[in-house]
């Protein structure tokens, strides 16, 4: 995640092993894990090595996330407490409050920002009471974070502060079909603005 390996990159379980000062059975049983969180794949008699992103499998990730987290906010807004409704404030006065970019981590999203924009979108989605839908959530998330940190690109037009407000703002007021369209046109400007910049390698100071 802090784009040490870039995509493609072969995941060595000796040197991995040596570089942690662990056993190779401890690397295997990480590698494997990994690999069933998207951020690593298993290849046919070629080891493990780090995804290699595509345009074609970020879409893929962002046409998943499109589908699934729109109807989970449904089912949130409809089952969230008055507790949830508490945690999604708090959860967005955090992102608002934290830079998304601070100088020594060079053109990436800070890793606050990262943490804080992670938080607030899993705190939408956690009033649905659904463990199995919000382990979905983890995964297709953690997978696009990937691409996201591979990425230094910026769209200084978006109006991203915007858009999570009136999410907020949506959920709070139990206006299903609002926050649903305001999520599915995040998801996909987001895509859009990642298209075409998954290829990229990351910084030397990333």
């Amino acid at each position: 995640m802090r784009g040490k390996h870039a995509p493609s990159d072969p995941l060595k379980p000796q040197d991995l092993a040596k570089e942690q000062g662990v056993s190779l059975a401890v690397v295997r049983e990480a590698l494997v894990r990994l690999v069933g969180e998207g951020l690593a794949d298993r290849l046919p008699n070629r080891g493990f090595a780090v995804p290699a992103f595509s345009d074609r499998r970020w879409q893929d990730i962002a046409e998943a996330r499109r589908t699934i987290e729109p109807v989970v906010l449904r089912l949130s807004i409809e089952r969230g407490d008055v507790d949830w409704e508490a945690r999604v404030r708090a959860a967005h006065h955090r992102l608002a409050r934290t830079p998304a970019y601070v100088p020594e981590e060079g053109a990436y999203y800070s890793g606050a920002w990262s943490e804080a924009h992670r938080g607030f979108h899993r705190t939408l989605l956690e009033g649905c009471g659904n463990p199995i839908l919000l382990e979905t959530f983890d995964r297709t998330w953690t997978a696009s974070e990937l691409a996201r940190r591979w990425s230094a690109h910026h769209n200084p037009d978006r109006d991203a502060v915007g858009e999570h407000r009136r999410l907020e703002e949506a959920a709070l007021a139990r206006d299903a079909d609002t926050a649903a369209e305001v999520l599915t046109q995040h998801l996909t400007q987001t895509a859009a603005d990642l298209t075409g910049c998954t290829h990229q390698e990351p910084a030397n100071d990333a």
